[in-house]
């Protein structure tokens, strides 16, 4: 296997969407149809990024196209090199990773990479005046050093037992990040970085565009111009790329089998750690109450959803662990069972009043459910969420709307939401779990509050003991039996449809994501034109 064909792996966690543009409806690329160059491709994706500096958490969980971390994932998701020449040495106590750098590697503007961006890199995200979110993914790390120019060694402060999948993370110019502000600087929309494509311009709300980089230390790419158009219409998406707009593009399951039958385009499904879940805040007098959250778990009809929603491509959500995962705990599925969701309520006080919906102490079972505008995956559920709760006698008001309009009202306000990552219990469960991330960005949404599952969290995370770990996340996954902070809903396959005149494409067990990174192109600098 080549350097460049091991390259690629899952995205950030995306967050915002901007209204689409009248120019966001003209070519992305300016060059006629998506497939008008036979060098170039033009993909749908549904999200941008806030920033496109790794410092500030894009790329974190690796393919970011204008960067490499020190290793990245293959195809089967199983950890190879990248930056450094190979995996890292552990020390036997799990504290000790050292890392050997590839030599000759240049950053884009031509300066050497070295043991000093990756110091500066991991230093930089750990600093608390960098505004990144995804800071405590390295509270393990308790020192990195450089030794020499081609020698990293990372100390941390516990056994991490998956803290080599967090080095996929990009590393950024030293030379360049490190001269301006890390927040507010030019890096974090014109960066430059050692990866297969160059960034040539960013049009928010539109488009990313990228050229392949001649010089790229893995060989340059056959894809010598790339473009990521931003539509988070879902029916837009569509029609744009059945109007030959588009290249490619992710699609609900609906849309998708539209293009079944069209001889010129392939259709990709990947199976996903992707789940749907419903917010229920700790901190809204209907929502917060246990027996609500309870009632909710099982009055919803699971199956059905995956059915006549998904039409099949996905499965039940428990929690944040599929069901077919190693870290998934059995025994924690939940039956729908309607009647046991109205005994629930009736024990706990809440009865129904004249009009079905039930009254607890003069409050009515009732709260509003955000989703996000154009997401239909994110409507239907949403709307199957709050038929299904009606029967049980609360009532749910959906309400589309932008991560801008929605973000404020987390607090006291239920979410549609998403998540999910493959790469190891500890990378959603905690930022979605633990009670001191509540109201950080988009971590903790439902400021779930529960000291057993902060425990438990800690064990999982601060264990090097691969049975200690399973244990602290089945406690995990039983609390939420107890006391569901979260309605999770659907494990979702993701699906794509590309215009067939390219071989190596494939897809990967894909996180929550939008098509920014995973996807078939997630290797598109691997791509060969089909003879």
């Amino acid at each position: 296997m080549t350097a460049r064909s091991i390259r690629g792996t899952v995205a950030a966690v995306l967050a915002g969407a901007l209204a689409l543009t009248a120019a966001a409806c003209s070519n992305p690329d300016g060059s006629g149809a998506g497939g008008g160059a036979k060098d170039s491709v033009v993909v749908g994706i549904a999200y941008e990024p806030d920033s496109l500096s790794p410092l500030l958490g894009y790329g974190k969980d690796g393919n970011s196209k204008i960067f490499d971390g020190l290793l990245t994932y293959d195809a089967e998701m199983r950890l190879a090199p990248a930056l450094a020449t190979a995996l890292p040495t552990v020390s036997d106590d799990g504290l000790t990773y050292t890392y050997q750098l590839r030599e000759g590697v240049k950053f884009s503007d031509g300066k050497p990479f070295g043991a000093k961006d990756v110091v500066f890199t991991y230093r930089t995200i750990l600093d608390e005046k960098t505004n990144n979110a995804s800071r405590t993914e390295l509270d393990a790390v308790k020192d990195i050093t450089a030794q020499g120019e081609h020698t990293v060694v990372f100390t941390l402060k516990y056994p991490y037992a998956p803290f080599d999948r967090r080095t996929v993370l990009p590393i950024v110019p030293e030379h360049i990040a490190g001269e301006q502000d890390v927040n507010t600087g030019p890096f974090t929309t014109k960066p430059v970085g050692t990866g297969p494509y160059l960034l040539t311009g960013w049009s928010k709300g539109e488009k990313i565009s990228f050229q392949a980089n001649p010089d790229y230390w893995g060989g340059a790419p056959r894809v010598k111009k790339f473009t990521m158009a931003i539509i988070k219409d879902d029916d837009v998406r569509a029609t744009r790329l059945r109007a030959g707009e588009l290249d490619g593009a992710i699609l609900p399951p609906n849309l998708a089998k539209g293009f079944a039958e069209d001889s010129g385009r392939k259709t990709y499904s990947a199976t996903t750690y992707d789940y749907r879940t419903v917010t229920l805040p700790t901190h809204h007098k209907v929502t917060g109450d246990t027996a609500v959250r309870r009632a909710l778990d099982i009055a919803v009809d699971r199956r059905t959803m995956v059915d006549k929603i998904l039409e099949g491509a996905g499965k039940p959500a428990y929690g944040p662990v599929p069901t077919g995962s190693e870290w998934f705990a059995q025994g924690t599925e939940r039956r729908y069972d309607l009647e046991g969701a109205r005994r629930i309520l009736d024990e706990a006080g809440w009865k129904p009043g004249k009009d079905g919906v039930r009254v607890k102490d003069g409050v009515r079972a009732a709260f509003p459910l955000w989703y996000l505008t154009g997401d239909k995956l994110r409507q239907e559920h949403a709307l199957a969420y709050a038929s299904d709760a009606k029967k049980a006698g609360i009532d749910i008001t959906t309400q589309a709307g932008t991560w801008e309009v929605i973000e404020p009202r987390m607090r006291q306000d239920a979410v549609l939401a998403g998540g999910g990552s493959p790469g190891d219990p500890d990378f959603d469960q905690y930022t979605l779990l633990k009670s001191s991330l509540a109201g950080d960005g988009f971590n903790n949404m439902a400021w779930y509050d529960n000291p057993v599952v902060d425990r438990a969290l800690d064990d999982g995370r601060e264990s090097g003991e691969r049975s200690a770990r399973k244990t602290a996340y089945d406690t995990v996954q039983r609390e939420l039996v107890k006391n569901p902070g979260y309605t999770f809903l659907t494990h979702i396959d993701h699906l794509y449809v590309v215009n067939d005149r390219w071989d190596g494409l494939s897809t990967q067990t894909e996180p929550h994501d939008h098509g920014l990174a995973s996807g078939p192109w997630w290797n598109i600098e691997d791509w060969t034109p089909k003879k």
